[in-house]
Parts: structure tokens; C-alpha cells; sequence
């Protein structure tokens, strides 16, 4: 292994613009960590305006960094005391979002955050799963604590985790129904929804045919004016989820809501449980778009252009 590899990293704080493909250091894995060689990784677009992208969790700045916190690829190597995987072993894995990403030939992360990776898809397909699957069972599972029988909304049915809490509510016996836009119905249908409400005139967040409090629980992944409308969609001693900000107390104690807000935290135990899921082809991965490493940057400024649902994904040689 040589001491430098090929990486996308932004020196300075931005959007896509920043983003350069260059050769950067091999990173050494600490106590406890994996170096991964990287064969696919995911992006979130919105990911660069977080500040967890660009800081350190005292706060300090910690460019160059390096995007994407999807993975899935080979451990090349451990460091002292790491455990839980080998060398060799195809895995994949959520990468802490205060650390450099995988869109790198390389990428370290903690072992015990790395999982077997679903054998039975591509690469690409693996992973498309840690940051958006994940966080469609952490909400729907630890959060919402759903119950077979129960009824679902997702706000947002064809987005990426969307598009994993459909499939993943109906496989744990939810009756489910997703929003989206009217060109999203069949993709949405094709998850597992059996209903599907779609924005109209007058109609902003396409609940006319919804009575208020029709669902056990509602999972948001949109926030603003669809958070707002969601409430009232939960019925009393229901729960809602939010992905986009924590919610108004008020407005859920004045409904009987139990409403709340989380970040999605890597688990492998949970992720061997997707992995099983779609090695048994009941969860399906879904990904929108690849682009080679080298074009990392057009990837992030594909989130402006037309695109199919799911994850956008980077193929790394």
C-alpha cells in the first residue's frame, strides 16, 4: 500500500464548489479503527452544510475534509485492539459525520461500526444503506417503537429515507402511507404503500383525502410546512418523528402527540439486521445515480438537476 491515495476534499467551507479531486495521505487507523479500502460510497447532499462536515466536536475546524459517510468495501487493515472484523472481510458501514467520509480510496472508522456488508447486491447498492436505511429503522424501531398492525405515513415516500421507511414499515406489518410528488406514485406504490397522497392546488401537503388523526405514526423526513401539517395527522398517543429539527412541545402536548427528533448513530448490530433483510430480498437498496470518484463534485451538484429517486452513489476504483 502506498502512503497516498486519491480523494475528494474541500479546503475550505462551501458547497460543491470547494470540492477538488487530489491525492491526499492514506489515513492510519487508530486504537480500535478499520482502514477500510473503499469501493462505494454514498452522499447526502445536503451534507456540506452541516456543521459536524467541517468542525471537530469541540468546534474547531478541521479542513481539508473529506465527504460522504456511506461505505461499504474491504477492511485493508486494523489497528490495536480493533475487533469484530478481519482483514478481507467485504463490509460496509455509517461513518461518524465529524470525521473525514469515504469518498477516498481509503477511509478509517471505528470496527465496531462496521457490519458484513449484504452480499447478494453490488457495491453501490450496499451503499446506498448505512445513513438512509439505517436511519428509517432507528426512527421506526427504537423510536417509534412500531407495531405490526399499526398505520404509517412517511412524509416524503420517494426520498432517501423514505424510500427505505416505506419498504421497512410495511416489512414490520405497518399499513402504510407515503407523500411525494404525483410522478413519485407508482415508485412509492412499488415499496409496499397502499396509499399514496400527492400535493394539490390548495392542498400544499396533499392530506385532503386523510381525516385528522389517521395514523399511529408519522415519520417526516421534508420539516417546515409538512412537520407543521403532521401533527394533527397523528392521532392522540401517537407518535411522530422528525428528522429535520426538534419539535414544538407545544403543539404536541396540545395534541396528545408524542413527538420526537433524533440523529441517526451507527450501529452494526442493526445494519447485519438490513444486510439480512435484503440478502432475503425483502428490503430492496435503492440508488439513483453513480458517478466515479473523479466527478465527486458533479455528484453534489446533480442535487439541482433532475434525478430518480434513492441515494447517489460514488464509485470508487
Amino acid at each position: 500500500m502506498t502512503d497516498t491515495m486519491m480523494a475528494l476534499r474541500a479546503h475550505a467551507r462551501g458547497g460543491p464548489e470547494q470540492l477538488v479531486y487530489e491525492a491526499a495521505p492514506v489515513p492510519v487507523p487508530g486504537p480500535g479503527e478499520a482502514l477500510v479500502a473503499v469501493h462505494a460510497a454514498a452522499i447526502t447532499f445536503a451534507e456540506l452544510s452541516w456543521d459536524e462536515s467541517w468542525t471537530t466536536r469541540d468546534g474547531r475546524d478541521r479542513t481539508p475534509v473529506i465527504p460522504s459517510h456511506e461505505v461499504s468495501g474491504t477492511v485493508a487493515a486494523l489497528g490495536p485492539g480493533a475487533d469484530g472484523v478481519t482483514v478481507g472481510e467485504e463490509v460496509y458501514g455509517l461513518i461518524d459525520f465529524d470525521r473525514d467520509g469515504a469518498a477516498a480510496e481509503y477511509v478509517t472508522l471505528p470496527a465496531a461500526h462496521l457490519a458484513a456488508r449484504p452480499r447478494s447486491v453490488s457495491d453501490e447498492e450496499a451503499a446506498s444503506l448505512p445513513l438512509a436505511a439505517l436511519t428509517a429503522w432507528q426512527a421506526l424501531v427504537d423510536h417509534a417503537a412500531l407495531e405490526p398492525g399499526e398505520r404509517v405515513l412517511v412524509q416524503g415516500g420517494a426520498g432517501g429515507v423514505g424510500s427505505y421507511a416505506v419498504q421497512l414499515a410495511a416489512i414490520l406489518g405497518g399499513t402504510v402511507a407515503a407523500t411525494g410528488h404525483a410522478g413519485q406514485r407508482d415508485f412509492v406504490l412499488g415499496l409496499g404503500a397502499t396509499m399514496f397522497l400527492a400535493p394539490g392546488a390548495g392542498n400544499t401537503a396533499g392530506y385532503k383525502a386523510v381525516a385528522p388523526g389517521g395514523f399511529d405514526v408519522v415519520l417526516d423526513t421534508i420539516g417546515g410546512a409538512v412537520l407543521d401539517a403532521s401533527y394533527e395527522l397523528t392521532r392522540r398517543g401517537g407518535r411522530l418523528v422528525t428528522l429535520s429539527a426538534p419539535p414544538s412541545a407545544d403543539k404536541a402536548a396540545a395534541l396528545g402527540v408524542h413527538a420526537m427528533f433524533f440523529v441517526v448513530a451507527p450501529d452494526a448490530a442493526e445494519l447485519a439486521t438490513l444486510a439480512g433483510l435484503v440478502d432475503e430480498s425483502r428490503l430492496r437498496p435503492v440508488v439513483s445515480q453513480v458517478f466515479p470518484l473523479r466527478d465527486g463534485r458533479q455528484a453534489f451538484e446533480s442535487a439541482t438537476r433532475p434525478h430518480p429517486p434513492g441515494k447517489t452513489v460514488l464509485l470508487v476504483p
